[in-house]
C-alpha cells in the first residue's frame, strides 16, 4: 500500500489508523474550533493521525431550501484558519473543475464526492492541483471499477490518491456495505479510509432532509479497522440536532472518545497477531 504521508500529519508512525473527521458543513466560525480541538486532543491521547473535514459548501441537496454554505471564500478561509490554529492538515470537497484550484490554495486533501467520482476533468484538475485527492467510491460503483479512478490520476501525473468506501445504494433509501471492496481497493497500491457516516445515510426520504444511522457508527467503523482499512471517515458535531447540514448521520462528539478507544484497541490487537 502506498504511504499516506502529509507535512502537518502527526503520529503517522503509530501503527494506528488515520482519521479524517469534523461537521458535515462550515456553518458558522466557531463551531470548526470546538470541533477541531475536541479532535487534536483526542488524537494527541490516542496517537491517532488527524485531518479535520468541512465541506465549504453542499451541492448536492435533495431541497433547494437546504442549507448550503455560509460563501465559499469564508468557508475556505475558516478551514485554513483551522489548520493553521491546530496545526493539522484539513480536506473539502469539490463539484466542479475550476473549485479545484481555488480549494487548493486553502486545504491539504482535495475530496470527490461519491456521486462524481467518474468525472474524468473533475479528477484530472485536482490532480493537477499536486495536493492528495481522496475519491469516494460511488454508491453505484464496484470496488473493482475504482482502479479506473486511480489510473485517471497516475496518467495525470499524480499518484497522491486514496479511495474511500461509502457504500452501495440497497434499494431507493439505503445503503449496505460490502467489506470486500476494503481489501480489493488496497490492492490497487492505495490508502483506503472507510466513511462511517454516509454509508449510514438514508437518502431520497419524502421530506426532502436525508435520514440516518448514527447509531451504527460503531458497527461500521470496527469491521473496517477489521478488515484493514487504513483511515476512517466521521462526521462529529457537539449538536447534531441543531447543526445545520446531515445532522441526522453525524456522531455527536461527545461520543467519540468512547469510540476511538475500542477502535485503537482493535487495530492493535490486529498489528500484533
Amino acid at each position: 500500500m502506498a504511504l499516506f504521508k502529509l507535512p502537518l500529519l502527526k503520529h503517522q508512525d503509530s501503527g494506528q489508523f488515520f482519521l479524517i473527521a469534523g461537521p458535515c458543513a462550515i456553518e458558522d466560525d466557531q463551531t470548526p474550533f470546538i470541533i477541531a480541538e475536541k479532535l487534536v486532543k483526542l488524537s494527541d491521547d490516542f496517537s491517532i493521525p488527524l485531518v479535520f473535514k468541512g465541506s465549504y459548501r453542499k451541492a448536492n441537496r435533495s431541497s433547494i431550501h437546504s442549507f448550503t454554505g455560509i460563501g465559499d471564500e469564508k468557508a475556505l478561509q475558516i478551514l485554513k484558519k483551522v489548520g493553521d490554529t491546530f496545526q493539522v492538515p484539513v480536506t473539502t470537497d469539490i463539484h466542479l473543475d475550476h473549485e479545484a484550484a481555488m480549494a487548493a490554495a486553502f486545504v491539504d486533501i482535495i475530496q470527490i464526492p461519491a456521486f462524481l467520482c467518474r468525472q474524468t476533468s473533475l479528477i484530472q484538475a485536482a490532480a493537477n492541483t499536486g495536493k492528495w485527492v481522496n475519491i469516494k467510491k460511488g454508491q453505484f460503483m464496484s470496488a473493482e471499477s475504482m482502479i479506473h479512478a486511480v489510473n485517471k490520476m497516475r496518467e495525470s501525473g499524480n499518484d497522491k490518491v486514496m479511495l474511500t468506501e461509502r457504500g452501495n445504494s440497497f434499494g431507493y433509501q439505503d445503503f449496505v456495505v460490502d467489506f470486500r471492496g476494503i481489501p480489493v481497493m488496497r490492492s490497487f497500491g492505495v490508502p483506503v479510509v472507510m466513511d462511517c457516516t454516509h454509508s449510514l445515510q438514508q437518502p431520497n426520504q419524502p421530506s426532502g432532509v436525508t435520514g440516518g444511522k448514527p447509531g451504527l457508527i460503531s458497527t461500521i467503523a470496527k469491521a473496517a479497522i477489521a478488515v484493514g482499512a487504513d483511515g476512517l471517515f466521521i462526521e462529529t458535531h457537539p449538536n447534531p440536532e441543531g447543526a445545520k447540514s446531515d445532522g441526522a448521520n453525524m456522531l455527536p462528539l461527545s461520543e467519540l472518545e468512547a469510540l476511538l478507544h475500542s477502535l485503537t484497541s482493535i487495530r492493535t490487537a490486529l498489528r500484533n497477531e
